[in-house]
C-alpha cells in the first residue's frame, strides 16, 4: 500500500527541487538527531550540514486535535522549503474563545481532544466524555504521535515538542486533565498557579512520568528537540520545576540511542539568561522586536531562537522583516504563528481569520526564501557584524552577518514600530538604498536579492582597495537583501 504521507511529501519536495534547485538531498537518513553545530553553536547541525530552522506554523494542536490533518499541513511546509513545526504535547489544551484565535487548532471540539492520558470509565470531563486516568496512557495518542513524527521526518521538518504550558486563566484550568475535577485520581486539587511549582508531590510524579514516557516514545526520531514549557514566565511556573524536567529528560535518555536538544522558553521580548542549566542548548524567546535579545545572550554560544511571534497585525511584511532581522542578528530559529492553518484548512489557505497575528501562503514562500538565502552562506563562519555597514541612506534599517573578508549578508528594510497602527504608513513601494560597507581589499561580487521572489534583482563585480565601499540598490518595495562575496569564495 502506498503511504499518503510519502506521496504528499514526495510531491512537495519535488516542487521545492524543481523551483529552487536546492543543492542538498532531503531524503530521510537518520544517523544522528539534530544537534548544535560543533563549529558554531549559534546554528544547528542536521543531516550532514549546518542549518537554521525557519517556519510559519500552525498554532500547536497538530497531534492533540483529531480534526487536524497533519499530513497535509506538513506537506505544505515542505513545499515552501520550511523545516520546523512547534507542537504541544497534549498535557495542555485551549477552548474556543482562547486568545481570540479563529478556529484554533489547540481548541479541539468536544470529544476530539486526544491526550497522553487515557479516559476512565467515569463521566465528568469539562466539555463532555469521561474523565482522565492519570495512571494510564492512551495508546491511540502515542500511535498518532509516532505517525506525526514519521510524517514530519519524511518531509524534512524538525519538531519542537513542547511538553507543558502554564494555565493562563481559570477557564483553561477548568479544561486541564491535571485538574482534579477532570481526573479520577484526585490529583490536582490546587490553584493553577501551583501546578508547575514542586508543591504537590503526586502532581509532580504525574508530570515526571509523562516526561519519561514521551522521551521513550520519540527517542528514535532525528527530527526532534524538547521544549520544557511554553511561556513559563506566566502562571507560577518555577525555575526549579523546569530544571527538574530538564534533569528528567537527560536521565531518561541516558540509556537510549539518541540524545536530543533541550530548549527553555526564557521571556517575551528580551532577557539576559543567567546561570543556565548545562543541559539546555536552545534558548527561545517570543515577540522579539527588535531582536536585541540575540546580542544580549550571544555569549552563551547556544542557539537563540524566536519560536513564537504575532500580535502585530496581519500584513506579511511584519513577519517577513521580523524573521530576516532576527536571523541576521545571529538567531538560529524563527517561527511565525500562522493563523491560515486551521482544522478546516490544514494546507494553510484560510484568509478570513480574525486572529491576533498573520500568516499566509505568500508569507511562507517568502520565509522559504530567507531560509535558502541563509543556507547559501557558510553558516559555520558567519557572525553578527555591527561594523560592516558604515552607513545606509534614506532612514532605512540595515543588519549584517559576515564571515569577515569572505562573505557579507545584509538585510535592508523600511523601519517599523513594534505594533504599527497602519502598516501602509511605514512602507515604500519604490525605495532605493545606498550602503557604505567596510570591506578589506580584493575583488568582490554583489547580488541584490528580492525578498519576495528570491530573484537576483541586480548584480555587479568590482575591485576594491579596502575601506569604505558604496553600493547602490535597485528600486525595491519594503525590503531587500544583499550578498557580497569575495571573488574566489563560493557559497556553501
Amino acid at each position: 500500500m502506498i503511504c499518503r504521507t510519502d506521496v504528499l511529501c514526495s510531491l512537495a519536495l519535488a516542487v521545492v527541487g524543481a523551483i529552487f534547485a536546492a543543492p542538498h538531498d532531503r531524503t530521510v537518513a537518520a544517523t544522528e538527531a539534530i544537534a548544535l553545530c560543533p563549529q558554531n553553536g549559534h546554528c544547528f547541525f542536521w543531516r550532514g550540514k549546518a542549518t537554521v530552522l525557519v517556519t510559519s506554523g500552525e498554532h500547536y494542536g497538530a497531534v492533540l486535535n483529531l480534526d487536524f490533518d497533519f499530513e497535509r499541513y506538513l506537506a505544505s511546509l515542505a513545499a515552501d522549503g520550511l523545516n520546523l513545526t512547534r507542537t504541544f504535547s497534549g498535557t495542555y489544551r485551549e477552548i474556543a474563545d482562547s486568545f481570540g484565535i479563529t478556529d484554533n487548532t489547540l481548541a479541539p471540539k468536544p470529544n476530539r481532544y486526544l491526550c497522553p492520558w487515557a479516559r476512565s470509565d467515569k463521566p465528568g470531563y469539562f466539555d463532555g466524555g469521561n474523565r482522565f486516568d492519570l495512571s494510564r496512557w492512551d495508546e491511540a495518542y502515542f500511535a498518532r504521535l509516532r505517525k506525526f513524527m514519521s510524517a514530519a521526518q519524511k518531509c524534512g521538518v524538525v519538531v519542537e515538542m513542547n511538553l507543558f504550558c502554564p494555565l493562563y486563566n481559570d477557564k483553561l484550568w477548568a479544561a486541564s486533565p491535571m485538574n482534579a475535577a477532570n481526573n479520577v485520581n484526585g490529583i490536582g486539587d490546587c490553584p493553577p498557579s501551583e501546578v508547575f511549582a514542586l508543591k504537590h508531590p503526586r502532581l509532580l510524579e504525574v508530570q515526571v512520568a509523562f516526561t519519561r514516557k514521551m522521551v521513550r516514545e520519540v527517542n528514535a526520531f532525528d527530527n526532534l528537540y524538547f521544549e520544557v514549557c511554553n511561556e513559563p514566565y506566566f502562571g507560577g511556573v518555577t525555575l526549579q520545576w523546569q530544571h527538574r524536567i530538564v534533569d528528567t529528560i537527560l536521565e531518561a535518555e541516558r540509556t537510549l540511542p539518541y540524545r536530543h536538544l533541550i530548549s527553555m522558553n526564557v521571556a517575551n521580548g528580551r532577557k539576559k539568561v543567567e546561570r543556565p542549566h548545562p543541559g539546555v542548548s536552545v534558548f527561545n524567546f517570543h515577540y522579539c522586536v527588535p531582536p536585541d535579545t540575540v546580542a544580549l545572550n550571544y555569549g552563551l554560544n547556544k542557539v537563540i531562537g524566536e519560536n513564537e511571534t504575532g500580535f502585530r497585525g496581519k500584513h506579511d511584511f511584519l513577519y517577513r522583516s521580523e524573521g530576516w532581522d532576527f536571523l541576521l542578528a545571529g538567531g538560529g530559529l524563527y517561527n511565525n504563528l500562522d493563523y491560515s492553518f486551521t482544522p478546516k484548512s490544514p494546507a494553510g489557505d484560510f484568509r478570513d481569520y480574525k486572529s491576533p497575528g498573520g500568516g499566509s501562503p505568500e508569507l511562507r514562500k517568502q520565509l522559504g526564501i530567507l531560509k535558502r538565502f541563509l543556507e547559501g552562506l557558510p553558516l559555520v563562519e558567519m557572525r553578527p557584524d555591527h561594523s560592516a555597514v558604515q552607513s545606509v541612506s534614506g532612514g532605512l534599517s540595515a543588519r549584517a552577518l559576515s564571515a569577515r573578508g569572505k562573505v557579507y549578508a545584509i538585510y535592508v528594510h523600511a523601519p517599523l514600530p513594534v505594533k504599527p497602527k497602519n502598516v501602509a504608513d511605514h512602507l515604500g513601494d519604490r525605495l532605493e538604498a545606498t550602503l557604505t560597507l567596510d570591506l578589506p581589499p580584493g575583488p568582490y561580487r554583489a547580488q541584490w536579492i528580492d525578498t519576495k521572489t528570491g530573484n537576483v534583482a541586480a548584480a555587479e563585480e568590482f575591485p576594491h582597495a579596502g575601506g569604505g565601499k558604496s553600493l547602490k540598490s535597485p528600486v525595491f518595495a519594503h525590503d531587500i537583501a544583499l550578498r557580497v562575496s569575495k571573488q574566489g569564495q563560493r557559497a556553501k
